[in-house]
Parts: structure tokens; C-alpha cells; sequence
């Protein structure tokens, strides 16, 4: 039972509610981050497309479209003070008749209105210089170039290691059951059988929002899931582009896109579907007939044979389609952060800002740290060394020159760091690491890999899991078949 009393707890540790952590961070007041599966990023988070959006999608009428369009400028300083990998490699919206085109001229005028900065009108040539992957019976487009790529999840977990640098608590395996109101405090209980105490409460759960609202007796909404499956190929892929590229737009959806990674693979997808499933994640060979045809219509060069993985997201969507982030007006002192569907990544440093003017507003008190420190070292990625720097950082920590995952170019030494920033699952490890990513999606590496994190942190290889719950790797009857596995 944990008796501290914060000023401020988040429920949901996706890329909003780690926003909005790290941002509180900033200032001298107890926060505490809750969340309920095993590690941070592990719900709507982990399957996001990766796109930071430009800003034309929407009219600024939305608020989704005036936090996307306030969080695209934040993430140059992100990366630079906390070191995840992103590039601002441009978006292509692309047009195959003249009917398209029409919609083109209004995504620009839109876009121009929100103020996002040197976009172009392009008509055949000039977007076929600019993206020479694409079908050559394109008609023009939308050239966006302030769009960009990221690697979510490790957006996420540099977001919560600084916010853990600044101060705040986080608790992980604390499913949200139940807010009671206790004088000026809530007293938030835990299925798991903890509690803890807040003045402030910030409902930040994805999938989940609706269900923590009403345990909270606050507004009752329904979260809409809208499933979307996405495809990922190999790394250099045919077809490999070099910006993101978008169709004309559909009435409630983006369409199929097809994404350069920022590490060097292709994903296409994803699909638009509703359902009432909040767990619904398998992908079909139906929706991969649908992604490849309208992909392979964009982009004739992208081959199925070339996938090495498939997923699917689920996205958390309210009527109306925009966000919900304002205090509740049943419920004193809690505030919903709830819809955060596409484009909420882009939107996400912003949402954080956002929800800290709300706090205040609330009567929060906030006051500036003095040591507050917003900068992460960043972490040795032995695949982005020169040969020299390797032979140095082998040097220090031979375990650098200890390759566990081939295909990614994974060292022990990058596995171990992982392990001590409290990464303990497979997913957890490849999500910080990119071990099991790569051509062969963890069939070398995995058992390596289990190795390690039993040996750094004791947890019999039996009871390590893919990503928490009952997601056991190995089973301890196979255990001693794969511990005469060779080396490899």
C-alpha cells in the first residue's frame, strides 16, 4: 500500500499521459504516472503508424487540429533534448485524377489557413521528382515537408525516463478499478489491490477512458474502437520511399499510407474498421488483400513477399472525432484527455502543455524547478558506429562487440541498458532496443535474449514474458530443449 499523497496522478502511460508526466515534471509539485499493463507504452501507443502530421488534415475549428498543428513544431527541441529517433522526411498526399485534385486544393487552403509553412501544390512532374516510387499515372499532390517519422514507443519511454529524472513516480500494473472522493483527495484504487491519493486526477487511458470515467461517477461517454492492421516490410524494401505518402483522403479516414520507417523499413496500412472488441489485435489475409491493392496503386514496386510482420492498433474514438480534454463538470479536480485518435502522437507534447494550463487553471499551484533537467544521454547504438567507434566503446564494454541480434546489429551491452531502465519483457526490450525486429522478427535472438534478462535480474527464464500477463515465452517443461540450443 503506497501512503504518499500526490499532487497530481495520470492514469495511462501511452504518449499523452507520458506528455503530460514529463511536462508536470517541470515544476515542484508529486506526480505519479499509473499504468495498467507491464510496461509503459504498451497500449494504443506501441501499434501507431509512427507519422508526425503536418497539420492540413483538419480545419482549425477542431482542437485535435490546433494541438497537432502546436505539437509538429515541439518535436525538432524533443528530439534534440531527449534523443528518440525522428526525421522530418515530408508527406506526399497524391492525386490520380483531376476529381482528386480538387480535394488537393482544399487540403492546401486548409493547411495554408492552419499555418503550416511551404507546402506545395504539385502538379505531375513535380511530384514524381520529388517521390519516383510513385504509380507514373499520378495526376499531382500535396507536398508537406515539415511531416516527419518517429519510432513511437521509444518516444514514449524517453518521455517517462526524463519525467523519472524529474521526479515523478510511476507505477505500472495498476489497473484503475475505482476514484473515491475523500475531502480534497482522490483515493484511487487499483484492481491489483493498491491505492494511492491525489488532489488532481488526470483520466489519460485510451481504450479505457470511458470505463475510468464512470468508476469515477464522472461524465459517461463510449470509446469507439476503430481498429487499423498494418503490414511491415523488411529493411530497404522495393518500393521504399522517401517521403510519407498519403491518398486523397476519405470522409472518415486518412486511407492506406505507405510510411518509411525511421529505421529504414516500409509499413503500409493502416485499415479503418469500428468495432466493440477493446482487445481485437489479429490481422487477416482479407485486410492485407485490401492494404496491398490500394498500396501496390500508389506505390507499384512494394512487394507482399517482402513483409516480415504484421499488427494491428486499436484507436480510441469519441463521436464527433475530435479530442475531449477539459475538466469534468460533475467531478471536481479530474480531467479527461480522451478521443486521442489520429493525429495524437503529433498532438502529444502539445496535449501536455495543454492539460498543464488546465491543471492551473483548476488551481493548481505551479511553480518552476530550479534543477530541472530536460536532457537524456543518449544510449550507444553499435549499428550507428563507424568501425573506429566500435573498437572504442568495445574497449570500455566488451559486451558492445557481443552481437546478440543479427539482423538489427543488437549488442549485449544494448540489451543490459534496456534491462536497467526497468524494460524487463521481450516487447519491452525490443520496443527500446530493436532486438527481434528485424528479417527474422526474433527467431536467432530470443533465447539470447531471455538469457540475459534472467541473468540481469533473476527472474527464472520460465517466468519472463513477451509482454506481461500470461505471455510466457517458454514453458519450463521445454526449458531444458532450449538450453542445448548452440550458440549462434
Amino acid at each position: 500500500m503506497n501512503s504518499k499523497v500526490y499532487d497530481v496522478a495520470i492514469i495511462g502511460a501511452g504518449c499523452c499521459g507520458a506528455s503530460i508526466a514529463r511536462k508536470l515534471s517541470a515544476y515542484e509539485i508529486s506526480v505519479i504516472l499509473l499504468e495498467k499493463c507491464v510496461d509503459v507504452g504498451f497500449g494504443v501507443t506501441k501499434a501507431n503508424s509512427g507519422i508526425i502530421h503536418a497539420g492540413f488534415h483538419h480545419p482549425l475549428t477542431s482542437l485535435k487540429a490546433r494541438l497537432e498543428i502546436r505539437g509538429n513544431l515541439m518535436f525538432d527541441q524533443l528530439h534534440y533534448e531527449l534523443g528518440f529517433p525522428f526525421k522530418r522526411v515530408g508527406i506526399i498526399v497524391v492525386a490520380f485524377s483531376v476529381e482528386e485534385m480538387k480535394t488537393v486544393e482544399h487540403l492546401y487552403a486548409q493547411g495554408v489557413a492552419n499555418g503550416v509553412p511551404r507546402m506545395e501544390i504539385c502538379g505531375r512532374e513535380r511530384i514524381l521528382s520529388l517521390e519516383p516510387q510513385l504509380n507514373s499515372d499520378v495526376v499531382g499532390g500535396l507536398y508537406a515537408p515539415t511531416g516527419g517519422i518517429i519510432e513511437p514507443y521509444r518516444y514514449v519511454f524517453a518521455l517517462v525516463e526524463s519525467a523519472q529524472k524529474n521526479g515523478v513516480d510511476v507505477r505500472t500494473h495498476f489497473t484503475v478499478e475505482q476514484g473515491i472522493k475523500d475531502g480534497d483527495y482522490w483515493i484511487v484504487k487499483s484492481r491489483e489491490g493498491e491505492e494511492i491519493r491525489a488532489k488532481y486526477v488526470v483520466n489519460s487511458a485510451g481504450l479505457f477512458a470511458d470505463e475510468v470515467s464512470k468508476s469515477f461517477n464522472a461524465e459517461i461517454y463510449k470509446i469507439i474502437p476503430r481498429k487499423g492492421e498494418e503490414f511491415l516490410l523488411q529493411r530497404n524494401a522495393r518500393g521504399l520511399p522517401n517521403h510519407v505518402i498519403f491518398p486523397v483522403p476519405g470522409a472518415h479516414t486518412k486511407g492506406i499510407l505507405v510510411i518509411p520507417t525511421v529505421e529504414g523499413t516500409l509499413m503500409v496500412g493502416p485499415t479503418a474498421i469500428e468495432t466493440d472488441d477493446k482487445y481485437d489485435i489479429e490481422t487477416t489475409s482479407q485486410n492485407l488483400e485490401t492494404v496491398f491493392m490500394q498500396a501496390t496503386y500508389m506505390v507499384p514496386a512494394i512487394s507482399r513477399r517482402e513483409i516480415i510482420t504484421s499488427f494491428a492498433g486499436l484507436r480510441p474514438t469519441l463521436k464527433g472525432n475530435d479530442f475531449y480534454i477539459e475538466p469534468s463538470k460533475i467531478q471536481p479536480h479530474f480531467i479527461h484527455v480522451a478521443g486521442i485518435q489520429s493525429p495524437g502522437l503529433t498532438a502529444s507534447p502539445a496535449i501536455g502543455e495543454y492539460v498543464k494550463d488546465i491543471l492551473k487553471q483548476e488551481g493548481l499551484q505551479l511553480v518552476e524547478k530550479k534543477n530541472y533537467d530536460p536532457f537524456l544521454p543518449h544510449p550507444i547504438k553499435v549499428r550507428e558506429l563507424s568501425l573506429e567507434q566500435i573498437e572504442q566503446v568495445v574497449e570500455k564494454d566488451p559486451k558492445y562487440g557481443h552481437i546478440v541480434c543479427r539482423c538489427e546489429n543488437i549488442s549485449e551491452a544494448e540489451i543490459i541498458e534496456a534491462i536497467s531502465k526497468g524494460h524487463t519483457t521481450l516487447d519491452g526490450i525490443k520496443f527500446y532496443t530493436r532486438a527481434g525486429m528485424g528479417r527474422c522478427q526474433g527467431a536467432f535472438c530470443t533465447y539470447k535474449i531471455l538469457k540475459i534478462v534472467s541473468r540481469e535480474t533473476g527472474i527464472p527464464i520460465e517466468k519472463i514474458t513477451k509482454r506481461g500477463d500470461n505471455s510466457w515465452i517458454i514453458f519450463k517443461r521445454l526449458q531444458a530443449l532450449a538450453e542445448n540450443t548452440p550458440e549462434t
